[in-house]
């Protein structure tokens, strides 16, 4: 069989999945700093990245890294960083540069235990909140996450694909034990996975306008140094890009930002569920929970208690019809996290008081077990 038709099993660690899947993307440009527990994604980039004509580089710091992933993507490379914590405080400003001048690109983060340096080594998912809200002023940005080395693999690639399709910067959310967790991974025939490149001008440079108004509200934005000439600014800006005062063009472009992503939320938004049909408890988890929250979802039907499982890959924008409509059925919606409750706020919006919000939270560094969320099952039932 040819190469790009057979599957590959490999056993991968989760930061190396994510590395190969961004390899699978087409990213050719990777920026970063050292940090736990997201290192090994830089260090299988360093190595793998030259042998296929890209480039990493190894910054000064985070704020440099983020900076050099836009340059990189304005000339036409797909670009990456990674980083946990303390280093994702720190790229915000950047990320919020590239939203604002709609340059495609992919951050990282391997989540670890905050505020501060926190928790290097030990797990947590502290960071959904900020990866929606870390920069300043209005507008949206799509996040992913993942539970296991094969979706992260995966979402990588979609972090990619989402990015280049929707002209953002597209955040992956894993945590340390999706990071470090060595497992299978099945990679497929490379010619059935789809990988999605960014649009291109069809006039001619006399012509061309970057933001010029269009149906889908997503830019076309040309690579530097083919030719097309335009100003690229983190001030709110016209149709060519310069800085404007106009009032009307402003409330224009940062309404655009958000609908953008809002107005595809059916073509972004990914979500699994299990034994919902007649289920009279939920539970809606998301990373490496996820995992602890089927298995007690699979116990407590073996015990006779009717409860079903949502599960997500995108956390921004959040399902909120999803959560609603899984309230209109079911008594309580039971929400476990490695956090004091920051995806539970999210929930309790969705559900519209139609049913209980109830939490099963742990931030002492250790993962969230089945029976902690059996228990929890037990109590709502």
């Amino acid at each position: 069989m040819s190469e790009n038709s057979e599957q590959t099993m490999l056993m991968m660690q989760g930061n190396e999945a994510c590395a190969e899947g961004a390899i699978w993307a087409g990213c050719r440009f990777f920026a970063g700093y050292p940090i736990t527990p997201s290192s090994e994604i830089a260090e299988y980039l360093s190595r793998k990245l030259p042998l296929l004509g890209g480039k990493f580089i190894q910054m000064e710091d985070e704020i440099g890294s983020m900076g050099a992933v836009i340059g990189a993507s304005l000339v036409g490379l797909k670009s990456m960083t990674a980083t946990s914590g303390p280093g994702f405080s720190l790229k915000q400003e950047n990320i919020g540069y590239a939203a604002m001048a709609e340059v495609p690109c992919v951050i990282v983060d391997v989540q670890r235990g905050g505020p501060s340096t926190g928790m290097p080594t030990l797990p947590a998912q502290m960071d959904v909140q900020q990866a929606r809200w870390g920069r300043h002023g209005d507008h949206s940005i799509i996040v992913l996450t993942a539970s296991s080395a094969q979706e992260t693999f995966e979402q990588t690639i979609r972090a990619f694909n989402l990015s280049e399709k929707y002209m953002t910067p597209v955040v992956l959310l894993l945590d340390e034990i999706v990071g470090h967790s060595t497992e299978k991974v099945v990679l497929p025939p490379k010619d059935s996975v789809e990988i999605v490149n960014r649009k291109q001008p069809e006039v001619p440079p006399e012509e061309y306008l970057p933001y010029r108004e269009t149906e889908d509200l997503i830019p076309v934005l040309a690579t530097f140094g083919t030719g097309y000439r335009y100003n690229v600014t983190g001030l709110v800006h016209d149709e060519t890009g310069f800085p404007t005062n106009d009032p009307e063009k402003i409330e224009k472009q940062i309404i655009r930002l958000s609908g953008k992503i809002e107005k595809h939320r059916d073509d972004i938004i990914q979500y699994k569920t299990f034994m919902m049909d007649d289920a009279e408890v939920a539970v809606f988890a998301y990373g490496s929970v996820a995992r602890a929250a089927l298995r007690a979802v699979k116990d407590s039907r073996e015990m006779g208690i009717k409860v079903g499982l949502i599960t997500t890959t995108v956390l921004w924008p959040f399902p909120y019809d999803v959560i609603l409509e899984a309230a209109k059925s079911v008594k309580a919606i039971i929400v476990p996290e490695m956090n004091l409750g920051q995806m539970a706020r999210e929930v309790e919006l969705g559900v519209r008081n139609q049913a209980e919000v109830i939490g099963v939270n742990r931030v002492d560094g250790n993962p969230i077990p089945p029976v902690q969320i059996k228990e929890k099952i037990k109590e709502v039932v």
